[in-house]
């Protein structure tokens, strides 16, 4: 099994270990971590790869794995069992064995009825999709919801959201390329100019994360790069890092008048941390573009970031509003399944050890505030404050939760 970045040589595992037994301390628990098949949004990521499933079992616990769980990722049942894993049957099988659930997307539809009283999961929660039902079934269960999109270690950084939006960012941009081309209906040109012919004009919505990685893609193929924001020093650090290639503005409604008529490209990047994304694009701008032109709304598992931007899926990713080309696939590292898939090991492996070591999740929790960021359900209350004025529930002070013992 390759490391993605050493594609084409020898040195096997996506996390080098050495697979000996550790010395377990006083307090360790044992988890059993499952990790089921992936039912929502056509998902082709897993939770773990088996590289994970060594580590996890010379720390003394052991990993489930449903039967076919890797297979999009091209991850065999043989290569997690040969890692340690035991490939379970099915869901229902998996869910009853585990007092830890990791997957990729939120449990969804029959998932929901395969949760256990105070089970531990750790997922995604896609704010686009979040109801206040999801919530009230968790908190009825006394579950123990950690999100991918609240993790937050002390620097301040979001290391799972970040590697994913360095894969959307990158994806936008090759996307948007493709469905420029004629045979998918688009206008027809290259994202890079040739000699004698203007390269095509990309304004990416949002200096973050995701922006950036969409201007350096951009860049790479040559495209005239504007990026637009609110934030004046998101802009004055991407200038910086980018050495002054891309075009900056503000997005005042000004700016977004004037860059968006002449776009080949926009990609939507426009994101507030743990909260909806604010729609910068009203329809009757988009309805002033070129036709054939390309719209990736790369935020919209957050609720996107343009007016007539619309959930779509891998089978079906593409529709038109106003004769532009809309993609706005809300899972779109799923298109990386493999490489996601290990960003994901590689940032979830550290934290199970570590509740297992701690011997509780409370335990976990009150010493690693990546977690405790983390959490958005715990003890039957809604811990995050951003997710109570979305639906209009009471929360409580995952801190004093811990603290009080309730």
């Amino acid at each position: 099994m390759e490391i993605p970045a050493l594609q084409g040589l020898t040195i096997e595992h996506g996390l080098m270990t050495m697979e000996k037994r550790a010395p377990l301390h006083e307090e360790h628990r044992t988890l059993r971590i499952g990790v089921p098949r992936e039912m929502s949004n056509e998902e082709r990521r897993v939770a773990l790869a088996p590289s994970a499933a060594g580590v996890l079992v010379a720390n003394g616990h052991a990993l489930y794995v449903e039967q076919g769980a890797g297979e999009l990722a091209h991850f065999s049942d043989t290569e997690y069992a040969e890692a340690g894993a035991e490939v379970v049957q099915s869901p229902a099988e998996l869910y009853s064995k585990c007092n830890l659930i990791v997957k990729v997307g939120p449990p969804c539809g029959d998932e929901l009825d395969l949760l256990q009283e105070k089970q531990i999961l750790i997922s995604a929660l896609h704010l686009g999709a979040t109801t206040p039902d999801f919530m009230q079934r968790l908190m009825q269960l006394g579950i123990t919801g950690i999100g991918f999109e609240f993790i937050r270690d002390p620097d301040g950084s979001l290391p799972i959201v970040r590697m994913m939006h360095e894969i959307m960012g990158m994806l936008a941009v090759q996307i948007a390329g493709r469905y420029l081309e004629s045979n998918e209906g688009g206008k027809g040109v290259m994202l890079g100019g040739i000699s004698g012919v203007p390269p095509s004009t990309v304004v990416i919505l949002g200096a973050g994360v995701v922006g950036e990685w969409a201007a350096r893609t951009a860049l790479g193929y040559g495209a005239h790069v504007i990026v637009l924001d609110t934030d004046l020093g998101a802009l004055r650090s991407l200038e910086h890092y980018l050495d002054r290639r891309i075009t900056t503005a503000m997005a005042s409604t000004q700016y977004i008048r004037h860059a968006l008529p002449s776009a080949d490209v926009v990609i939507g990047a426009m994101m507030s941390d743990g909260q909806r994304s604010p729609v910068v694009i009203p329809e009757e701008i988009v309805a002033e573009m070129k036709a054939g032109s390309v719209i990736v709304d790369a935020v919209i598992d957050q609720g996107g970031c343009i007016e007539t931007s619309r959930p779509t899926t891998h089978s079906e990713p593409t529709f038109r509003a106003h004769g532009v080309i809309h993609y706005c696939v809300p899972n779109m590292p799923s298109n990386a399944a493999r490489t996601a898939t290990y960003a994901l090991t590689n940032v979830l492996v550290p934290y199970l050890i570590q509740i297992g070591e701690v011997g509780s999740i409370n335990e976990a929790l009150w010493r690693n505030v990546g977690l405790r960021n983390g959490t958005y359900v715990y003890r039957r209350h809604l811990t995050k404050k951003s997710l109570a004025a979305m639906f209009g529930m009471p929360h409580r002070d995952i801190e004093l939760l811990i603290a009080s013992g309730i």
